[in-house]
């Protein structure tokens, strides 16, 4: 099976599972978006791992995974904002679980292992505050006790997907002008602007549908996935390049391993939903 079958039948799967799981109920939400979350971030450490540091693995998506865990308890208001500071226990467990390990550099340990939930546990704990305590675009099954509407989640992933796939097809048959040729040789101007007025096209005809914010809003939205997505994207790959390795994992055959495929998510989600709050 050639490359563009491979990548366009895990596609596929990719939208069944995910769009589907974040669409479904309020439950499917959090368990799906719990697994990308840990699953991410085993995959950071990973990478971290190949160059020859040795990051708390468990505790780190341990902590992450808490984080996101009451981020979902916060935004459905089951519990208060202050439930946040229980993160600081696994925080310092982090710090006190170092002392017991014999490494020669454990600054390091510790650096990536904070890291990997910043960048990674963060980003994925902006979804609840953006479909909990919402109304407006509908679950596809019934949850009376729950405020949800996972419309902005859903639109957001829409437009990534139409977006990664406009450039991937304009890069392959137009792209002559690299756009970082040190960091990602393949990625071109032509794949950027070809992905963006794809998106942008799409949040004009859906943005009735995907509610939440006005035509216009969609469109920004668009733009700011075409924009902070690309920098995720190469960020991820700056990563990849320094720590030797061509993909983040091989879970998802034809686009790498989850991190490959939520790279620009990680960057463009915390700037979507911080438009939606300001100015939706």
């Amino acid at each position: 099976m050639g490359n563009f079958s491979t990548r366009t039948l895990t596609a596929v799967w990719i939208v069944i599972f995910i769009l589907g799981g974040f669409w479904l109920h309020p439950v499917s939400f959090f368990v799906t978006g719990f697994l990308l979350l840990c699953g991410a971030m085993y995959e950071y450490y990973l990478m971290v791992k190949s160059t020859g540091v040795r990051p708390q693995v468990i505790t780190g998506i341990i902590t992450g995974a808490a984080m996101y865990s009451i981020a979902t308890l916060v935004a459905a208001g089951i519990i208060g904002n202050e439930y946040f500071l229980l993160l600081v226990i696994p925080a310092q467990i982090i710090l006190v679980t170092q002392l017991y390990r014999e490494q020669d550099r454990p600054f390091d340990s510790l650096a990536h292992t904070f890291f990997g939930i910043f960048y990674v546990g963060i980003p994925f704990s902006f979804f609840p505050f953006a479909a909990f305590s919402r109304t407006g675009f509908r679950a596809i099954l019934p949850h009376p006790d729950i405020v949800f509407s996972p419309g902005l989640v859903i639109g957001f992933l829409i437009l990534l997907w139409t977006y990664d796939t406009g450039a991937y097809l304009t890069g392959v048959a137009f792209g002559k002008h690299r756009l970082m040729e040190r960091i990602s040789p393949k990625k071109s101007w032509e794949g950027f602007f070809g992905g963006l007025l794809l998106a942008v096209a799409v949040a004009w005809l859906l943005s009735g549908w995907f509610g939440i914010t006005s035509t216009a809003g969609w469109m920004v939205i668009a733009l700011i996935i075409a924009v902070a997505g690309t920098y995720g994207d190469l960020t991820e790959s700056m990563l990849k390049r320094s720590s030797g390795v061509k993909d983040s994992g091989s879970l998802l055959p034809g686009h790498g391993g989850l991190l490959d495929r939520f790279d620009s998510a990680l960057f463009s989600f915390p700037l979507v939903y911080l438009f939606i709050t300001l100015f939706g």
